[in-house]
């Protein structure tokens, strides 16, 4: 089975009164690398290993460190947050920016390859309850 990685940004946020506390330049607002709706598809194939080369610089740094693990569990076809999110291939996470942090959504993307991948796709069940999640 082929498995690929979409990342979504949710939410930008901006703590104000934090950046005017500890930044260097209080006025930096929101980041300037993300807008809500942006969108990445990773891949990661012998052509092209979009996780090694972080998006080839189409990535912030700090973000990318923040999320690679649950991105790369996805482009390995593991469960990204089994038990945590309502889907196990998915995961809600956010960059370590402090004062104005961007939301971001990791999906796995499955793709089966044969007949056989695809009969056992179709049985599975990704759904976490409530009944069965994890509480920290």
């Amino acid at each position: 089975m082929r498995h690929e990685c979409r990342i979504t940004v949710l939410e930008t946020t901006v703590f104000p009164e934090l950046q005017e506390k500890y930044l260097a330049n209080p006025k930096s607002g929101p980041c300037p690398f993300f807008k809500p709706g942006d969108t990445f598809l990773l891949k990661r194939t012998p052509e092209r290993d979009d996780y090694y080369h972080m998006l080839n610089g189409k990535f912030c740094s700090e973000a990318w460190d923040a999320i690679s693990r649950y991105v790369y569990t996805a482009l390995q076809g593991g469960s990204i947050m089994h038990g945590w999110t309502n889907d196990d291939r998915m995961m809600i996470a956010c960059c370590n920016d402090g004062t104005r942090p961007v939301i971001f959504k990791i999906e796995r993307l499955d793709y089966p390859e044969t007949e056989e991948e695809r009969i056992w796709l179709e049985k599975q069940d990704f759904r976490n309850t409530p009944e069965n999640a994890y509480t920290g």
